[in-house]
């Protein structure tokens, strides 16, 4: 009953996690609602970690697969696929980056992927090729986890990596599963359907 009871709290609070980051981080969001229920963390997070597809950029690869993706050439802000879609960062994406990698405040925190991506060499192309002003979106990140193994399996290498607790750790997803398996490691989840914006 209380594991249950643990686990209910954790998951009421996940989609609006990000209250505690967002504030200091970015610009682009605003004072939390009070109907949005925000929940804040200890502390600034030592490790932020990023999906992709579906999070950080929109198409999902999968939806490219039959349709092409790579090669990928600049249109604009977006990548244009070899299907002639638009792959786009999703709406604060940039911002939250780019304060992550270029603010004291946030200096000391590391930054990390969690992808378990349908085509991994497709998103190393996009990362190798989307900008964050003069930097390169891969640029932007201290250590990549893009493989088939399971959520978990990705944060305890980066808990290992970093020699931080998981409760020192934020993380985004698209997918409400995802942030279900990795707030049960203790995890501050941020529930993201639409991708990382000034919503979440």
């Amino acid at each position: 009953m209380a594991a249950a009871m643990k686990t209910t709290q954790s998951m009421k609070g996940m989609r609006y996690a990000v209250a505690a980051m967002a504030l200091h981080a970015c610009g682009a969001f605003q004072q939390p609602r009070t109907t949005r229920g925000a929940v804040a963390l200890r502390a600034k997070p030592k490790v932020v970690v990023f999906d992709l597809d579906g999070c950080l950029w929109d198409p999902e690869m999968y939806m490219l697969s039959w349709r092409g993706g790579a090669p990928f050439t600049p249109d604009g802000d977006a990548m244009l696929a070899q299907s002639g879609e638009r792959v786009v960062l999703l709406g604060a994406a940039r911002d939250i980056l780019r304060q992550l990698r270029t603010t004291d405040d946030w200096s000391a925190t590391k930054v990390a992927i969690s992808s378990r991506t349908d085509e991994p060499a497709w998103a190393a192309e996009l990362l190798d090729k989307f900008r964050v002003d003069d930097m390169v979106l891969g640029s932007c990140f201290d250590a990549r986890e893009i493989t088939k193994e399971s959520k978990s399996s990705h944060f305890r290498r980066l808990k290992e990596k970093y020699a931080c607790d998981y409760e020192d750790m934020m993380f985004f997803d698209n997918e409400y599963g995802n942030c279900r398996e990795i707030s049960q490691l203790g995890v501050t989840v941020a529930f993201s359907p639409e991708g990382v914006t000034g919503d979440v």
